[in-house]
């Protein structure tokens, strides 16, 4: 299956497939009521000090990576994603606006590494 990422504030698009935000804090601006998702999974994004210390700091980034991914190896959430993934595409929807170095690419990096299943949009 495919797993692409996007903006939440992005227009939603019927080539996502199930929309799932990957946000700890929910965007300013949006209406939960019209964002379009399928799910919030913020149990998955970053801890709350690893997202600070990040801060979006491209310098950083690599070691951001690292630092999520040995998270993401003890989140229980981890394998419910999979699931949805081999199951059905999946777009992961953040807030942040670096397109580049934000947690949902970095997640992205991750589930790719880790399933066989998990295709690049």
């Amino acid at each position: 299956m495919l797993v692409g990422v996007k903006r939440i504030y992005d227009k939603a698009s019927i080539t996502d497939g199930k929309r799932i935000f990957v946000d700890r804090l929910w965007p300013r601006g949006v209406k939960k009521s019209t964002a379009n998702i399928d799910l919030w999974m913020k149990d998955i994004a970053p801890s709350n000090e690893l997202r600070l210390w990040f801060d979006h700091d491209p310098k950083k980034w690599e070691s951001f990576k690292a630092k999520y991914a040995k998270e993401l190896e003890y989140n229980k959430h981890v394998a419910e994603l999979i699931k949805l993934i081999k199951d059905t595409d999946v777009t992961l929807l953040y807030a942040a606006k670096d397109t580049d170095y934000n947690n949902a690419v970095a997640l992205k990096e991750f589930l790719e590494a880790n399933t066989d299943d998990a295709e690049s949009e």
